[in-house]
């Protein structure tokens, strides 16, 4: 899985807004016995498959090729950019994931805490509307090899190849057959001002 060129990053952002409505996204991050970032087609953009699952998803992260690329800002991630629709200041390119992670100003996880007001619930609910595709493409992945449904005997180093191979190869059937499917809290806010501005969506108020 080489790392995404300046042009693939906008290109996956474009398909995120396409498929989600949500701009600016280069990517859904969740940890299950896999780490994995996925794209909107469901496809994985990154895997890590070397933790244990008694480590906390936001430590492992950090620890794996990508996260540390992410922090250390060489994933050739694309500038800020206004968002559709507005002559608002520039806001980043961001990776979405959830309470599990921290926050950083490329990686965003929905507000927390109870009593939010209706903008915040709204960025949650499309914060998390946008991240269920890295939920997709792990039942998608699993359906397809079937390997996957029974726990793997034989070693653990092996189960680590047959994990990698599968994914790759899940990569492969879903290019070929396309897809069916300063201060980071105001950024955040600029966001959540969006979705209940101009990239509001008629349902949304409905699951708050």
């Amino acid at each position: 899985m080489p790392k995404p060129t300046l042009e693939q990053w906008l290109g996956i952002a474009d398909r995120f807004y396409q498929s989600t409505n949500f701009p600016n996204c280069l990517g859904a991050i969740d940890g299950k016995h896999i780490r994995s970032v996925v794209d909107a087609n469901l496809s994985f953009i990154c895997i890590d498959v070397r933790a244990y699952g008694r480590e906390s998803d936001s430590t492992v992260f950090k620890q794996c090729t990508f996260g540390k690329k992410l922090y250390a800002q060489q994933l050739n991630i694309p500038k800020p950019t206004c968002l559709p629709n507005t002559e608002s200041s520039p806001l980043p390119y961001v990776f979405l994931a959830d309470e599990a992670f921290g926050l950083h100003s490329n990686l965003w996880r929905p507000y927390p805490g109870r009593g939010l007001n209706d903008k915040r619930r709204v960025f949650n609910y499309r914060l998390s509307r946008t991240r269920r595709t890295v939920e997709c493409a792990f039942g998608v992945l699993s359906n397809k090899w079937r390997v996957l449904h029974t726990p793997l005997s034989v070693e653990p180093d092996f189960a680590d190849e047959i994990i990698k191979a599968c994914c790759i190869l899940h990569n492969y059937v879903r290019q070929r057959d396309g897809a069916s499917y300063e201060d980071m809290e105001s950024n955040l806010d600029a966001y959540a001002d969006y979705f209940v501005g101009p990239g509001a969506i008629p349902f949304q108020y409905r699951f708050i």
